[in-house]
């Protein structure tokens, strides 16, 4: 992914101040754990208030995780440990956010079909994760290995989760998820292999 997006961008204001101070990269990222985890508790629990809050906690938790990776860079603290720490943090928020969704709307019409299809988008989402990280090792410096368009990268569309928590439209984007990341995932992975038979090739 780029470091150069919109969210980028609206989290440099708060990064550049706090890289003045003792806080590390590591330190964020684990912040970004918690609050992400908090964020699918309340999700799950599947009661409006907590629902809502979590919404908002759990957008809280995605511009966290852009604030560590440039205050990597800006105090100049970028380590191989900091950037798989940052990636197991996200594979697990992220699989888990769908999964409390779906256990958040076992009470709806979908029943706990709902947490089946949170776990097929949830995992559907992480594999995408963790190719991307592989196609990273195949793209040249300085390219983003899924470019994003229009400032955006293509995990922004998570940043949706808050506002559709509020409206109360969480399980057509649960179905939509879980219909979506699959196909999403064969491409990136038809994508992937593309590109180890071009460098075996090379």
């Amino acid at each position: 992914m780029s470091h150069d997006t919109w969210a980028h961008k609206l989290v440099l204001v708060a990064v550049r101040p706090l890289a003045r101070t003792a806080v590390t990269p590591n330190q964020v990222t684990t912040a970004r754990l918690i609050t992400g985890l908090a964020a699918v508790a309340m999700l799950a629990s599947g009661e409006t208030p907590w629902v809502a809050a979590g919404g908002a906690l759990y957008i809280f938790s995605m511009l966290l995780d852009r604030a560590d990776g440039l205050l990597a860079r800006l105090t100049g603290t970028s380590s191989r440990w900091g950037h798989v720490y940052d990636l197991i943090c996200d594979y697990t928020v992220t699989a888990l956010l769908f999964l409390g969704i779906g256990v958040g709307l076992r009470d709806g019409s979908l029943g706990w079909w709902a947490a089946a299809l949170g776990l097929i988008a949830g995992a559907s989402v992480t594999a995408i994760f963790w190719i991307a990280y592989k196609i990273d090792a195949l793209t040249p410096a300085g390219r983003s290995p899924i470019p994003g368009a229009g400032g955006f990268d293509p995990d922004d569309t998570l940043f949706v989760a808050g506002p559709l928590a509020w409206l109360g439209w969480l399980q057509p984007f649960l179905i939509l998820a879980a219909i979506g990341a699959p196909l999403f995932l064969v491409i990136v992975t038809i994508y992937y292999l593309k590109l180890r038979r071009r460098a075996a090739n090379a």
